[in-house]
């Protein structure tokens, strides 16, 4: 029995037969989108992926993997590895991002967790810095967040506040800053009647000020640097309010693009720059637009651009922005307790499970798979391989990554028969993707292709069962594009390369002589997403899912 009374028995499935090998396979970054010399994956040779595709049209669909699907606040926002593969694992959707900062700040929770113990311990005798977007748009942040946060922060000891204010006008109307600014400066005076010396230090429009992403521009996060740790700007007001008004009188100003400000004192000294002993929180819950200036305030061996100073600081940010580079160290609110995945259902019901990736997609198949749980649920039941990844290269220098190792131990697995279950992760169109080098990941692709060859070849040889899908989008747009959908070009006429994931849905397919006769995707669960998945793998593997899972895409029908 768990914890919590229920049973970790499963009831068979009434029509699907156990004991079948199941090959999962998950292509990372590996989305479906129109055929155009931009989608690497239609330009590469990919002829074990396109089989499924045209082989059996009952046996292929798309489902989403972005947005409200994975548990994400809208569906303007796009998956990524670590919420792809929770769902994935999971088979139900749990709040990820605002909505779990939302529930943090509510309960008062986001008081009593090591993130903000962490920082407290400077509000003594330091400064509490909050950095981020001011805005209500909901996409990178929100201000009844930070209002909330604010207010919180003083009531837990927090005696001297310094907000450095990002303006927006891409998620919101251009404009709304002064009104977003003047409401900010309204709850600070409101503080400050109560003993708290708060007030805005810094500002700048966020797409030349802090928010760049990918790393396309480091001279935007240096921008904010200056302006925000050394108080060094072209532009020194004595309040923000009169910096956001008097800087959109210029000529073509808008709230994206103002410059950077710092806010002075009467003898013209910045109010209120980061300096050792201070705590610094970045309020931002989506993580794109974050990653980079967390990369300055918590690396010593920093090398981007140079920070003239590197204070000692508690930083923490209101989530952590990277699963896998475990950035930054210290957060406000943790990620979903996820509970009861599916991976722990199946050992606990017999099945012996293999997972296998490379480094820098071996924790999404295993620890994202299993609810952000490190090691075995069942020691003797599983076997997790890392194969290292390359390191100190461009993953398009070797495009082809580790591909070809990951699908010859999915192979040898597969053919050793001591598993039901053998799970990997492809991480080729993601990793490479991710560069920029289209030529590159049209090379990524085919090596991912050849990789799902290999293992389909040994699922047919075991008379097993495969399932092929993927976590978000990515090689398959590899360019920026306007509301039309035309491609964006640069002011010399070039491509606006894309290097982020996509809003794109993802493929799934099932097959292999393992798979009973009659199985094929409902008609009915036209939305379905990533957690669907989970369902559809239990039943291939005999059982009936949970009743609290996300429904299985797949029913039998007698021929």
């Amino acid at each position: 029995m768990g914890s919590s009374g229920f049973s970790w028995k499963l009831n068979d499935h009434p029509k699907l037969p156990k004991g079948k090998i199941i090959a999962v396979v998950v292509l990372d970054g590996w989305g479906e989108a129109n055929p155009n010399q931009y989608n690497c994956i239609h330009v590469a040779e990919t002829p074990a992926m396109d089989s499924l595709k045209k082989g059996a049209p009952e046996k292929w669909r798309l489902v989403k993997a972005h947005g409200k699907a994975v548990g994400l606040p809208t569906d303007d926002d796009m998956g990524n590895s670590e919420v792809g593969h929770n769902a994935l694992g999971a088979g139900r959707i749990f709040a990820q991002g605002a909505k779990l900062v939302d529930l943090a700040l509510a309960s008062g929770k986001i008081y009593e967790g090591e993130g903000f113990k962490y920082i407290k311990e400077s509000f003594e005798t330091g400064t509490l810095h909050l950095i981020g977007l001011l805005s209500d748009g909901g996409v990178h942040s929100r201000l009844d967040q930070l209002q909330l946060l604010l207010k919180g922060a003083s009531e837990h000891g927090a005696k001297r506040i310094r907000v450095h204010v990002l303006t927006d006008g891409r998620d919101v109307l251009d404009g709304t800053s002064i009104g977003f600014v003047e409401t900010l400066e309204n709850d600070l005076a409101k503080l400050r009647e109560k003993g708290v010396d708060a007030q805005i230090a810094s500002g700048g429009g966020r797409m030349q000020v802090t928010m760049d992403r990918y790393e396309n521009d480091w001279d935007v996060v240096k921008r904010g640097w200056d302006a925000q740790v050394l108080g060094e700007a072209p532009h020194k007001f004595r309040s923000a309010v009169e910096a956001v008004k008097k800087l959109r009188e210029a000529p073509n100003a808008n709230d994206q693009y103002l410059p950077p400000f710092v806010i002075v004192d009467d003898n013209g000294k910045p109010v209120g720059p980061i300096v050792d002993g201070d705590a610094v929180v970045t309020f931002n819950f989506r993580a794109d637009r974050m990653v980079m200036l967390a990369k300055a305030l918590e690396y010593e061996d920093f090398d981007k651009f140079d920070r003239v100073r590197f204070p000692k600081i508690r930083y923490s940010g209101m989530l952590q922005y990277d699963g896998e580079l475990k950035l930054p160290s210290h957060y406000l609110v943790s990620p979903p307790e996820i509970d009861r995945t599916s991976g722990e259902y199946l050992v606990h019901n017999g099945v012996r499970t293999f997972a296998c990736s490379e480094t820098v997609k071996f924790g999404h198949v295993t620890f994202f798979w299993n609810g952000n749980r490190s090691g075995y649920f069942k020691q003797e039941m599983e076997e997790y391989v890392e194969i290292p990844s390359d390191s100190g290269i461009t993953f398009n220098v070797q495009p082809k990554m580790k591909a070809l190792e990951i699908a010859e131990k999915a192979r040898d697995a597969i053919l050793s028969r001591k598993f039901d279950q053998v799970r990997v992760n492809l991480p080729n169109s993601d990793m490479v993707g991710h560069t920029g080098d289209i030529e590159a990941t049209i090379v990524a692709c085919k090596a991912a292709d050849d990789a799902v060859k290999m293992i389909l070849d040994a699922i047919d040889q075991v008379g097993g069962i495969y399932v092929v899908t993927a976590d978000h989008g990515n090689a398959e747009d590899m360019v920026k594009r306007n509301k039309k959908g035309e491609p964006l070009l640069d002011k010399n006429g070039n491509i606006q390369i894309l290097t982020s994931h996509t809003l794109q849905p993802v493929p799934v397919a099932i097959g292999g002589p393992g798979l009973a006769p009659g199985v094929r995707f409902r008609k009915d669960v036209p939305d379905g997403g990533l957690a669907n998945v989970a369902a559809t793998v239990m039943n291939l593997h005999g059982f009936e899912a949970p009743a609290d899972y996300e429904p299985t895409l797949i029913e039998v029908v007698d021929n």
